[in-house]
């Protein structure tokens, strides 16, 4: 049997749509688990709907790092316990569904398994063109030069292993380029990584939090990081033959 999963959930003023995220885990998900909503302020419109479900895989905790996407993965990965932890976005860019499929790949031994836009079998639906073909070149570039395991580096639904989670230092301060950080610094501590197939969707009700042109520069940050290390890597190899 599987051992207990967290599914860390950032919220910020969702309101009563909160609900069918809420609906469509309890479904969907199987296994053993706990959800855990990250909200910055007590003041936010999710929390009343959040505490009306009376279910104790249902839970509420408080950024303690202050506003922001950032903060509250980071305050959902730091304050669970479980040995391994999913990030998932409450507007639904996935189905939940996806979930059972990370947590049986981790099941094999892996240390992160992403949910990928990219690799046979998956796709987005309504995504701005722009921003998707940055995000797949960003993917595909980065594994054909540096072998990393995956063609979808920068979407944040992922699984970790608490392992993965204490061995890395976390440096990023803007948003959703966490992933990105932790996913290129284990890679280079010899992790197991893996990915398995997701269809993402473009949110049907409220607004993105995703602000492109704030963040491009920080995941640009990870992207030459990673490129970096791996040229410098195989020019030591090159040098020592």
């Amino acid at each position: 049997m599987s051992a207990r999963f967290a599914i860390v959930i950032p919220v910020y003023n969702e309101g009563n749509a909160i609900l069918e995220t809420i609906g469509q885990i309890l479904a969907k998900v199987k296994g053993d688990f706990a959800a855990y909503f990250v909200y910055d302020t007590e003041d936010d419109t999710s929390l009343p709907f959040i505490r009306s479900v009376k279910d104790p895989r249902i839970n509420l905790l408080r950024n303690k790092y202050g506003r922001g996407a950032l903060n509250a993965i980071r305050t959902g990965m730091e304050e669970t316990r479980e040995e391994r932890v999913i990030v998932f976005m409450s507007d639904l860019s996935e189905d939940p569904v996806y979930i059972n499929d990370l947590v049986a790949k981790s099941d094999e031994g892996y240390d992160i398994v992403c949910g990928s836009r990219y690799m046979n079998g998956g796709g987005q639906v309504g995504a701005p063109a722009f921003k998707s073909f940055l995000s797949r070149m960003a993917g595909l570039s980065l594994r054909l030069m540096t072998g990393i395991p995956t063609y979808d580096v920068s979407n944040s639904f992922k699984l970790y292993s608490r392992k993965v989670l204490t061995d890395v230092t976390i440096e990023s301060t803007g948003g959703f380029e966490i992933a990105l950080e932790i996913l290129v610094k284990s890679y280079l501590k010899g992790y197991k990584i893996t990915e398995v197939p997701v269809i993402w969707k473009e949110r049907e009700a409220g607004v993105s939090n995703f602000k492109f042109s704030k963040w491009l520069p920080k995941y640009l940050k990870w992207y030459f990081y990673l490129l970096g290390h791996r040229l410098f890597f195989w020019k030591k190899v090159k040098d020592e033959k």
